[in-house]
């Protein structure tokens, strides 16, 4: 029986869906004012592998993954680039369902978009002010989180200990420093909506609430995300919806660990910031996707050349042990299915699922060796199923082993060094890309030299740049 640990009570019990046989699954998905980067690609191939294993239990599962297309950095993105949101919001959507492909990562079942559910989310925020759990403070909707009881549940927090540092800002109407908003006022030169309260937009946390309610209902199965959204987004996520519902909203609460870099935060300021679209040229989509799954989901992951090249070494020692194997229909349910099962049912315990990949195609070279054709026939095809729920062994082996690894120990993270020639020639075509206010292509060019480890620096002498 498939066991899940929850993020609500810290204790890894039995799953059951609420509706027998149904899995309704929602997922915080991306902020579309820039490119994904690699912590997002490990948040959303954790939740599509779990989205395929439920499937493969058996279970019906409906999948909903927000687009997140209002909100001040993407306010800010259009202010710089001096173009309409529409436009910042579609180009990158685009380049997030390109990336999210090219890794294997399955679309859902529905991605709404925060501007076309407007209805929903002012009438969730009217319901909130209507049972007395928000105010209306100079045009803006404020949550009273004190109202909320259990608030902090989630995330072990404690009012009185959050009071403790928290401030209100200048211009603030909060009657509590921990108070969150719901609906902004409207500002010149950002997009509004006609509301109750006047025109505006809508905080962060309400458009969750009002999509996944909207879709899935006001109590459904697993709420998923990165642990970075555990407080305040979630938390404020449960404080509304129970509020709003008089329910409890989710049954199971599921958060992915942080993804490292050399054992750092990800940051640009830290210059060790990796999009998805600048590492896999270098880096073949599924040895990142085997990188993920070869750590638990609840835990960190360090991306480092090394791991990458251990994720590379033990992918392409599957597809070793399939090449030359003639296809085959999958056998009735055995004792690899049953160990793979196993190790899947323990809260999606993806390295002990891959360490069973492992023995299985060592037992599939041992009958390859021993001239076993139809034993061999039928271990291949057993490997490639299992693989499969991984979202790995997709291409052909034989392709797959005559393509040479870019990757080494000492490589930066799967981005192939530059010669000095290639670095000034990307930093001419990045320099023609801005001065014809093709923000697109400035952006990928800058990403590409930044993952090569090129810094550039301006001066008095104009644009240089080293390695780092």
């Amino acid at each position: 029986m498939l066991r899940i640990h929850n993020s609500l009570t810290g204790e890894k019990t039995p799953f059951a869906p609420l509706e027998p046989g149904h899995v309704r699954m929602y997922v915080c998905g991306i902020t579309v004012y820039d490119y994904c980067h690699v912590g997002h690609a490990r948040s959303q191939i954790v939740f599509d592998v779990v989205r395929r294993w439920l499937q493969s239990s058996g279970y019906r599962v409906t999948y909903v993954r927000n687009i997140t297309d209002v909100d001040d950095k993407i306010i800010q993105r259009a202010a710089e680039r001096g173009e309409p949101i529409e436009a910042v919001t579609g180009r990158f959507i685009a380049a997030m369902h390109e990336d999210f492909d090219a890794l294997g990562i399955e679309r859902p079942d529905a991605e709404p978009r925060a501007t076309e559910y407007m209805p929903q989310i002012i009438d969730m925020i009217a319901t909130l002010v209507g049972k007395g759990y928000a105010y209306v403070a100079d045009g803006d909707v404020l949550y009273a989180v004190a109202k909320f009881a259990p608030y902090g549940r989630l995330s072990g927090k404690r009012l009185a200990d959050l009071r403790a540092g928290a401030r209100v800002g200048i211009g603030e109407h909060k009657r509590d420093p921990l108070d969150f908003v719901l609906w902004k006022a409207a500002k010149p030169g950002e997009p509004a909506w006609d509301s109750p309260w006047g025109r505006g937009r809508p905080g962060w946390h309400i458009e969750c609430s009002a999509m996944s309610t909207a879709l899935l209902g006001s109590h459904f199965d697993i709420h998923g995300g990165g642990m970075d959204l555990k407080f305040p987004h979630h938390e404020n996520e449960i404080a509304q919806s129970c509020a709003a519902c008089d329910s409890p909203f989710v049954h199971v609460w599921m958060h992915n660990g942080f993804l490292n870099v050399n054992d750092e935060k990800m940051s640009k300021s830290l210059g060790n910031f990796f999009t998805v679209r600048e590492v896999l040229p270098g880096l073949r989509p599924e040895v990142l996707r085997a990188f993920v799954l070869a750590s638990h989901y609840r835990g960190p992951v360090n991306y480092t050349g090394e791991n990458l090249v251990h994720a590379d070494s033990a992918l392409s020692r599957l597809y070793l042990a399939l090449r030359d194997v003639a296809p085959a229909p999958r056998p009735p349910r055995s004792a690899w299915s049953e160990r793979f099962a196993a190790a899947m049912d323990d809260d999606f315990n993806t390295p002990e699922a891959l360490a069973v990949l492992q023995q299985l195609a060592r037992e599939l070279n041992t009958a390859k060796a021993a001239g076993d054709a139809a034993g061999a026939a039928g271990l291949a095809a057993e490997l490639r199923a299992l693989g499969g729920i991984l979202g790995l062994l997709q291409h052909d082996p034989a392709g797959w082993l005559a393509t040479p690894s870019q990757l080494t120990a000492g490589a930066e993270h799967g981005v192939a060094a530059l010669s000095d020639a290639e670095v000034e020639a990307r930093i001419a075509a990045r320099t023609a890309a801005r001065a014809s206010r093709q923000w697109a292509e400035s952006d990928r060019i800058r990403d590409e030299l930044a993952a090569a480890g090129i810094i550039l620096e301006d001066g008095a002498g104009g644009r240089r740049w080293r390695r780092k």
